[in-house]
């Protein structure tokens, strides 16, 4: 049986009356053009060159606004969609002022390991393309004890987490004399994570940041990218307590979504009691991984994620053991060895679904992902498009 392409699969979807009866919205969100903007004259040549042989000869307009304030040292929240090449607007000025100044630091932090080792990977591939001598480290729990010292006097570029810096950094600041004392830039990444309580601890920590950088005669420029969020400049002067220059008009370009609400049916009419989300949700990832689109499930609970990937792999992984795993889990408590190798597969396409918890919701680069099931109302509309 020929499988079917994605677009062939999604009218076949909307002619099921029985699926349709519980479909509550279908909205479809047409493809945009992008907006392009021209590479400042300050950028280093090397770099220039480096991301043209990536095939990138123009920035978007966000980014080229990114860019021009970070030049003027101002502080920058930029809220844009994911997927639309943030990343260059912290690692082109960082990458730009190590080559001009190799004295200079960076300090980006990310609020899980699984995005922290992803940036990693993004930023060691353009340190590669450049063939410079800008050493960039994650320093957090997996950190091994005996790489820590040279991490402290080496990185260029240190990767951390909010808890790492708290415990690991900040109270062993005479440690790290070399890093604070030339801190040029603090990468905030993902800041509509820091919110109600968690997003209260973290400003006392930026907060503490901030003093320490000053004892050490620094005042680092703060760039902070976020999903789409109420008020994100607001939310960010909150957490930095110090202005920002807001950025929140997209110049990259959109592909088509179709975004579809199901409420499952109701089984018990007297108690009012709906069948089981998961069921539909097994059932549509089901019939997307056998016709070879790569799907995400995102469950509410680890017991949910363990159950779904069992149903899964039973249908596609049980009776081929041999072959590479099709479908895949991937929580918090996996070793960091295997969650590496999943985010590897999910890139390169060799697996077709995966059973997440929130861990790969935090702009994660996936691969073509092409559909994505949430099962249940992940706790906020910001994680709901993210």
């Amino acid at each position: 049986m020929a499988k079917l392409t994605l677009k062939e699969w999604m009218r076949r979807l909307g002619d099921n009356r029985q699926f349709m009866e519980n479909v509550r919205s279908w909205k479809d969100f047409p493809a945009s053009a992008g907006t392009l903007a021209p590479f400042p004259d300050w950028i280093h040549p090397e770099i220039r060159r480096c991301l043209e042989r990536r095939g990138i000869r123009e920035l978007y307009s966000h980014q080229g606004e990114a860019l021009s304030e970070i030049r003027r040292n101002h502080d920058v929240c930029l809220v844009t969609p994911t997927a639309s090449r943030k990343t260059l607007c912290y690692n082109i000025p960082v990458l730009n002022a190590i080559l001009d100044h190799p004295e200079t630091r960076a300090l980006y932090m990310f609020p899980t390991k699984a995005l922290a080792q992803d940036q990693m990977e993004e930023i060691h591939g353009l340190i590669g393309d450049l063939k410079a001598d800008v050493r960039t480290f994650t320093y957090d729990g997996d950190t091994p004890a005996d790489a820590r010292q040279a991490i402290r006097k080496q990185g260029h570029v240190i990767v951390t987490n909010p808890d790492m810096l708290h415990t690991g950094i900040l109270p062993h600041h005479t440690k790290w004399q070399k890093l604070f004392t030339n801190l040029r830039y603090v990468v905030l990444d993902e800041l509509h994570v820091y919110r109600g309580i968690f997003g209260s601890h973290v400003t006392n920590v930026i907060r503490r940041l901030r003093r320490i950088c000053r004892f050490y005669g620094c005042d680092p420029i703060f760039i902070c990218c976020s999903a789409t969020i109420a008020n994100p400049g607001e939310h960010a002067e909150r957490l930095l307590e110090k202005p920002v220059t807001l950025i929140a008009e997209s110049g990259a370009p959109r592909a088509r979504r179709v975004f579809v609400l199901y409420n499952p049916p109701i089984v018990n009419r007297e108690l009012g009691i709906r069948q089981s989300a998961m069921t539909p949700a097994r059932q549509v990832a089901g019939e997307l991984i056998a016709n070879g689109i790569q799907t995400i499930l995102f469950a509410t609970s680890r017991l949910n994620v363990e159950v779904l990937t069992k149903y899964l792999k039973d249908r596609f992984d049980k009776n081929e053991p041999v072959k590479k795993p099709v479908v895949s889990g991937y929580r918090g408590g996996y070793l960091p060895r295997l969650r590496r190798s999943i985010e590897e597969g999910l890139r390169r396409g060799d697996l077709k679904g995966v059973v997440t918890t929130n861990a790969l919701e935090l702009g994660i680069d996936i691969g073509d992902l092409e559909a994505c099931i949430m099962v249940g109302y992940p706790g906020s509309i910001a994680s709901t498009w993210q």
